[in-house]
């Protein structure tokens, strides 16, 4: 192995290390499409204190919250094959589920994951925005879903886009785990890069600059949003 770092090898894996991202924002548009509706009605469900809804919310966030991301990836990654093999083998049914492409097993995972996350973002974001309001909507004639989508969502998005962004942030930063999956993404495609030469610092280097480039774009998006958004704060005031 060479002294100092090897800058063509730096500059070539960069763009290896590139080529993973479609992977990583694949995952990560598909996780918050899923957790965005899903996060938000499960907060209602805690916020309202539905029966079993309500009670299902909690130990739902309990758990995601009490076990690493990893972990839950082992445990989708090993337990949902076994179980369609053996229903598909029950009903003689021929596929062979270990030929199913890991990025399925991400978007469960991560969309699992996700969804926690912002069951309490969403909750505490709700939490501000007064009843009254949704009274008032009532009065003047309109249903709950048009009170929520002219009113209370707006309001509540105003709240809850800050923690959006560090929950999207987070997930971006999260599938760098998805090499445990055997998945093509940034840092999976980095390491197999180094492996010839054992250039694993320039890969490290590459990983970390691909990342922070991504997340301060993703970052940067949300506060230009976040200023669309502005004129519903004195709405919320």
């Amino acid at each position: 192995m060479s002294e100092g770092l090897d800058y063509k090898f730096l500059v070539d894996t960069f763009f290896v290390a590139l080529s993973g991202v479609p992977i990583a924002l694949a995952i990560t548009i598909v996780a918050l499409l899923v957790a965005l509706p899903f996060g938000f009605i499960l907060a209602l469900t805690r916020i309202n204190r539905i029966p079993v809804l309500h009670q299902f919310a909690q130990i739902y966030v309990s758990f995601v919250r009490g076990t690493p991301i990893i972990v839950q990836i082992f445990i989708v990654y090993s337990s949902i094959p076994l179980l369609l093999d053996s229903i598909f083998t029950k009903y003689n049914l021929e596929m062979n589920v270990y030929d199913v492409n890991p990025i399925w097993y991400a978007f469960i995972v991560f969309s699992f994951n996700t969804t926690a996350i912002l069951i309490e973002v969403f909750r505490s974001a709700i939490s501000t925005v007064s009843k009254g309001q949704l009274e008032a909507a009532q009065s003047v004639g309109l249903t709950n879903v048009q009170a929520f989508r002219r009113i209370i969502i707006p309001q509540t998005l105003v709240v809850a886009l800050p923690n959006i962004c560090t929950a999207t942030v987070n997930l971006i930063k999260a599938t760098s785990l998805g090499y445990a999956l055997s998945l093509q993404e940034i840092t999976l495609r980095a390491k197999v890069a180094a492996n010839v030469g054992y250039n694993y610092v320039e890969a490290y280097i590459d990983i970390f600059l691909v990342y922070l480039i991504l997340c301060s774009l993703v970052e940067y998006a949300f506060k230009r949003y976040e200023k669309r958004l502005i004129k519903y704060k004195a709405v919320n005031a």
